[in-house]
Order: structure tokens, then sequence, then C-alpha cells
């Protein structure tokens, strides 16, 4: 007994004990994923997925925000309200995360008509003419909430309503599938349409976006998202020192009321012209001086290879921050928008003209009534499959 509990024994315990009881009263940390986090081997950083509640609709029902976070400590914020991007939150040339998109603090702002931040925009984002279309020889009547025209979906369009959440967790990707029934009838549309956008973050710093629709009746479809971009960070200022380069050499001139006046026009030696990287706001105030432009660049960009494969559509840079954003697309056409409207006025949000710019990937506005444009017609059989991917970088 002496031999075992021996005064260098006895101090040994000791130290073990106390030890023990000083990892007991560490606090708990929790794990994402409910009970299980996944780790890249590469960096051995965790990628994870964070719920939360975040409000309730006006019936009751409970609002969810999802954070994913990827190996690289790069994240995005996505709501369940409108299958929503609330913020993404990127390096700069520095290492120091700033969001990067704007947005409203809580729920409340996005259950109010606003400019659309983040969101999933549907059935028909941009215009179509005075809210009518024919198909198959049937005219059909959508709400018209745009002068005279439906914009993004019409009054209760895919922003305004809750989405079916699931997690999706890959070795290199954490994000959310978002899916919900449009009934048939809705905003003037026809045809029960199942869809999903699932947004995934991957370990190479994309945010990649897919989108899925089919149709029991012959309908049109055009599914987008709407972030406002501010490379500098959500609250830093103008973007009109951003340099943005489109891989596009035609654009669709429009009226007065943004509807198409009908064949795509060059873009070669005027301002319409991003072949080349140029400064949001080296030639905008050039281009407020035109017709139907007195606002700034809001245009839909005919993308080279139109829609035929995943391309590159648009890079932009912010010299102040280093951040570096580069889209690509399965889809014809990008609609760049330079933050017109915004006036600091917004449900609280504070953003003015020209905080923030959109590039919106999509087919043109007004295909329904354009038999030139490519086609945004989704029958029953068919499937509406798109992609697109934001990819974050600094220099």
């Amino acid at each position: 007994m002496r031999r075992l509990f021996g005064r260098r024994a006895l101090g040994t315990l000791f130290l073990l004990a106390g030890l023990l009881g000083l990892v007991s009263s560490l606090p708990f940390l929790p794990v994402s994923y409910g009970a299980e986090a996944d780790k890249n081997s590469s960096t051995g950083k965790a990628m994870k997925i964070e719920k939360q509640a975040w409000g309730k609709t006006a019936d009751g029902k409970e609002v969810t925000l999802y954070t994913c976070t990827n190996a690289n400590g790069l994240s995005v914020q996505l709501a369940t309200w409108g299958a929503t991007v609330v913020s993404v939150n990127t390096p700069d040339r520095n290492g120091k995360l700033a969001n990067i998109t704007l947005g409203f603090p809580s729920v409340d702002g996005y259950m109010k008509r606003h400019p659309y931040f983040g969101a999933t925009v549907g059935r028909y984002g941009n215009r179509i003419a005075k809210g009518k279309f024919t198909l198959d020889g049937k005219e059909y009547t959508l709400a018209v909430n745009n002068g005279p025209n439906h914009l993004h979906g019409g009054i209760k369009s895919f922003d305004q309503v809750l989405w079916n959440a699931e997690e999706v967790k890959t070795e290199s990707a954490v994000g959310i599938k978002f899916s919900r029934t449009s009934p048939d009838g809705e905003e003037g549309y026809p045809g029960t349409m199942q869809v999903e956008v699932t947004y995934t973050l991957t370990n190479d710093n994309e945010l990649r976006v897919d989108y899925h629709a089919t149709t029991d009746k012959p309908t049109v479809v055009n599914l987008t998202n709407h972030n406002y971009w501010n490379l500098g960070g959500a609250t830093s200022g103008k973007i009109l020192k951003h340099e943005l380069k489109l891989e596009a050499d035609e654009y669709i001139p429009v009226d007065a009321n943004s509807i198409p006046l009908g064949k795509p026009a060059a873009v070669k030696g005027t301002v319409m012209d991003f072949t080349s990287f140029h400064a949001i706001g080296e030639r905008i105030d050039e281009l407020k001086k035109e017709p139907h432009t007195t606002k700034g660049y809001d245009h839909t960009y005919v993308l080279r290879g139109a829609g035929k494969e995943l391309k590159l559509a648009a890079t932009v840079k912010d010299p102040a921050s280093g951040r570096v954003m580069e889209i690509r697309t399965t889809e014809p056409g990008i609609q760049f928008y330079a933050g017109n409207f915004l006036d600091g006025d917004v449900l609280g949000n504070k953003h003015e003209q020209h905080e923030g710019f959109c590039l919106e990937t999509q087919h043109f506005p007004d295909s329904p009534n354009q038999a030139a444009f490519p086609s945004a017609v989704l029958r029953p059989g068919e499937t509406y499959k798109t992609t697109t991917i934001h990819k974050f970088k600094a220099e």
C-alpha cells in the first residue's frame, strides 16, 4: 500500500483529479448539423450548417435562418422566407471577412415589399409586357405590379412566400435545397409547378445555385436570384468604382417601361460596352443623358454561346478591397442593374442609389411575347434546369 500510494503517486493523483475537474467545468461547444460536423481533409476546418428560428409569418408559421460555412471560413446565410440569400461573407486581400450583399437585419424587412434583396425570383424574373402573353392560342393575364407591366412574378411572387428547406451536405460543400408548389393560377400563371432551388457553398469558394422545375400544364418560367452586391462590403458606399467585364457583344434595347424594342444591339463603341473592364461609374453620367436610361444601367446582355453550357458570364473587381467575383451560368442572358432606384429609405435599409449592383442570370425580358428570343416555355414531361455559380477570390 505504501508503495502504491507514496508521496509522488499521491501528488500525481491529485494533479489528474484537478485536471478532470477543470475539463468538466469548461462550457460545452455545440456542433452544427445537429450532432455532426464534416471536416475538409486538406484544411481540417469544419464545414457546418447552423439553424435558428428567425421570426414568424403573418399566419404564425416559423421562418428559419440557416448559416452555411465552408472549410475556408466563408459563410452564406439563407432564409426560408423567399428562399432568400441574407448575407455572403467573403475575405478581402488581407483576409478580412465582410458581408458583400445588401439586405435587412431581421426578417421583418423581407416580409414587406422591398427591392428583392437576395430573393429567389419567379415564376418569371424581369418583365412581361402589359402582364399578358399567349401560349398555345390561349391568352393569360398576370398580375401587373410595375407600371403597365408584370415584374418578377407579380404582387405575391416567390420572394413573398415560405419555402420548405432541406440541408445539403457533401464532402466539399454545404447548402440548402428550397422547394415549394406553385399552384395553378398563382399570379395568373397556368399549371401547377413543382420548384426547387438549391444553394450550395463549396470549398472552392463558390456559391452555386441550381434551379429545377416541372409543370402539369404548359407554362412559362424564368427563375433567378436578385442579390445586390457590393464587394467592398454592404455598408461601404457606392459601387461606381467597381470594375466590370461582361462576356457579351450585344445587349437588348428597351423602351421607357423597360420592355424590349426588338432585336439585340451591338455594344461596341457605346457606353454599354463591357467587353473589357470598365468602372461601373466611368460612363454612367453619359448613359443617363440617353432616353429611357436616365437612372443608369438596367439592361439584359446577350451572353456568348447563349445558354448552351456553363460559361463565364461576368467578372467584377473592387480595387479598394481586392475582392473579385466571377459568375458562370447556363442561362442565355444576364441583367446588369446598377441599383438605380435605391433611395436611402427602403424600409430602414438606408442604402442609397448605386450602393449595390445586380447581375441576374436569366432568359430575356418579355420572352413569352418575343418569338425571336430563346423560349421560356415549360411543358409537361419537360424539366427546367439551370445553374449559376458565383466564385469569390481576392487579389
